[in-house]
């Protein structure tokens, strides 16, 4: 169990609400795989494949959201209806209207749904209620708003808060970048991109790349700022940083996931678990690294907009 991705959450410190009132709420809204004529079906699932919907080791827990959705391209059903259309047209005289055609489409789409194939997926969220962070394994922030949705919806209370920190990440990585050195406990890796602030938003990306010397800091002195950087954390936990607090590529290094084979978890179930112990640990120690990094956490978090 290893993230790739983490959109950041904020929760209160010591949340006041326990893991039975969670999972039972959770419960009412377990996953149902798509009607016959559903496009899309999502519900919360067990993270580890029994019927337990929240996971809990060592004081932190885990849920997955899952999605079935039925893979109908648009361009199966506009073919159809076009050819449709044309036989149609041949018995009246004359084309279907707007209307008529929206019925067409509307049709063949009840016929073609239930014999179109699905695709599951489902998506993992950390959370540490004693920390108080809420930890999302999604690449965007568009992917991480339908666990934020669906967990509005299902919880009674969720009290969630964007992360601020005293300095944006952009202009951090910047004063990094510009000085060469990054803040204690981190190092610079080799991969950086940076865009111009300019209407034009012109950008470079380095891939592999030193991000020494006065290539990088003449891109900085011509305005252009990083939207993202690559860090290592204590030599431990390789990631990319965004200007949106965003984490990316995560990598829990081998000197991490080689204690899994010290745990001596012999079974699956056991090897998930040593897995998520470690990758939580890891986590519980980077996230504050990182805000601290950012001058520190603002005082006053601004409250995460409810969807409508």
């Amino acid at each position: 169990m290893w993230f790739k991705n983490l959109q950041i959450y904020r929760l209160p410190q010591n949340w006041n609400i326990d893991a039975e009132t969670i999972e039972s709420q959770l419960a009412g809204r377990r996953f149902h795989p798509c009607g016959s004529q559903d496009q899309e079906t999502r519900g919360w699932v067990s993270p580890t494949g029994d019927d337990v919907l929240l996971h809990r080791v060592g004081g932190h827990w885990l849920i997955a959201l899952g999605f079935e959705q039925r893979l109908l391209p648009a361009s199966v059903v506009k073919q159809e209806a076009e050819e449709r259309a044309e036989e149609i047209a041949a018995q009246q005289g004359y084309k279907p209207g707007r209307k008529q055609m929206k019925e067409l489409r509307e049709q063949i789409m009840q016929e073609f749904l239930p014999r179109a194939f699905t695709r599951r997926r489902k998506v993992f969220a950390w959370i540490d209620p004693v920390g108080g962070w809420l930890g999302i394994d999604a690449p965007s922030q568009a992917r991480a708003e339908d666990v934020l949705e669906m967990l509005r919806q299902t919880l009674d209370n969720l009290p969630l808060a964007l992360v601020r920190t005293e300095r944006s990440p952009a202009s951090a990585m910047a004063d990094w970048l510009a000085a060469g050195e990054a803040p204690a406990g981190f190092s610079i890796d080799q991969d950086c991109e940076l865009r111009s602030v300019t209407e034009e938003k012109a950008a470079v990306r380095y891939v592999r790349h030193t991000l020494e010397g006065d290539e990088v800091r003449g891109h900085l002195e011509a305005g252009k700022m990083p939207t993202r950087l690559a860090l290592t954390f204590e030599d431990r936990v390789s990631f990319v940083l965004t200007e949106k607090m965003e984490i990316k590529r995560l990598d829990f290094l081998d000197v991490v996931k080689e204690k899994v084979d010290e745990s001596g978890a012999e079974d699956a179930r056991a090897l998930f678990d040593a897995g998520f112990a470690l990758m939580t640990g890891e986590l519980r120690e980077l996230l504050p690294a990182v805000i601290e990094a950012l001058g520190g956490e603002l005082k006053v978090a601004e409250p995460l907009a409810q969807a409508a």
